[in-house]
């Protein structure tokens, strides 16, 4: 049996994680001198409000290594492997610290992935990882799969304000003033494990089109596509976004994930976005 350990930033529903076994390891969000893990001490509705709050940019810190001490050993005492399937190395240092706890354990088979991802297509990963565990699949097949699917992601998102993505440093305070005068609304993108600008419309309402009409276009549809929907403070609009997604594209089901602290951060509140596997 392979124990999947995955943490906050898959966005994925503390109480399906919960009912599926899956450890949850939280990321660290820091207001000033104050630090709390975005799991049990800080969800998204009390984050958002201390940041309206702040007169300050919150930061943002990889997991300390001890927090997998006890699923390590765990999985050690009853002769499992271990998936550590982690977001992004270049958007976050949970990949070192995963690695840095995995020295503790040098009789225990680890493997940590870096899936280049982050938010709802990382969570598409952590389940079908777990799918595959419960399955019986063996390590080797987990990694190797999932490792095949990386280059297949897709994950695209619109914020509302550039306000975030320029304090947290991601883009320039002269960008965002030029595009906050202009009325631009970029449609981002994950790229090779970083934020990229993929498009940008006048208005947002143009933007959350002009999204829907590209993930009609690249997403290939069916269950294995595991197309998703995120959003923070925007319940109506993805729901309106996904009917409409669903309308256009063959697929089952289109779960919506709220955004998790550790993302919100940069992105900041009304952020919308959609992510597949071609």
């Amino acid at each position: 049996m392979t124990m999947i350990i995955a943490d906050t930033t898959c966005g994925l529903p503390r109480e399906l994680l919960a009912q599926r076994g899956i450890p949850l390891i939280p990321q660290v969000v820091m207001f000033e001198e104050e630090a709390f893990h975005d799991d049990k001490e800080l969800d998204t509705a009390t984050f958002l409000k201390k940041l309206k709050a702040s007169k300050t940019l919150p930061k943002t810190a990889a997991p300390e290594p001890p927090l997998y001490y006890p699923y390590f050993r765990k999985a050690q005492e009853k002769g499992e492997s271990v998936i550590v399937v982690a977001p992004t190395a270049k958007a976050s240092g949970t990949v070192r610290s995963a690695q840095t706890a995995a020295q503790e354990f040098p009789a225990l088979d680890v493997r940590v992935v870096d899936t280049q991802t982050i938010s709802c297509n990382l969570g598409s990963l952590v389940l079908f990882a777990d799918d595959m565990a419960k399955a019986g699949e063996s390590a080797d097949a987990i990694v190797e799969k999932i490792n095949e699917m990386i280059p297949r992601g897709r994950l695209y998102f619109v914020v509302d304000t550039l306000e975030y993505l320029a304090k947290g440093g991601r883009i320039g305070g002269a960008k965002r003033l030029l595009a906050e005068l202009l009325e631009i609304k970029p449609i981002l993108q994950m790229k090779n494990g970083q934020v990229e600008a993929f498009e940008q419309q006048r208005t947002k309402k143009r933007a959350l089109a002009r999204l829907a009409d590209v993930v009609a276009e690249q997403c290939p549809g069916g269950e294995a596509s595991r197309l998703c929907v995120i959003q923070v403070e925007a319940e109506k609009e993805a729901a309106d976004f996904a009917a409409e997604l669903k309308s256009r594209v063959n697929v089952p089901h289109i779960p919506i994930y709220e955004l998790p602290p550790a993302i919100v951060v940069h992105a900041g509140p009304r952020t919308m976005g959609a992510g597949f596997f071609a």
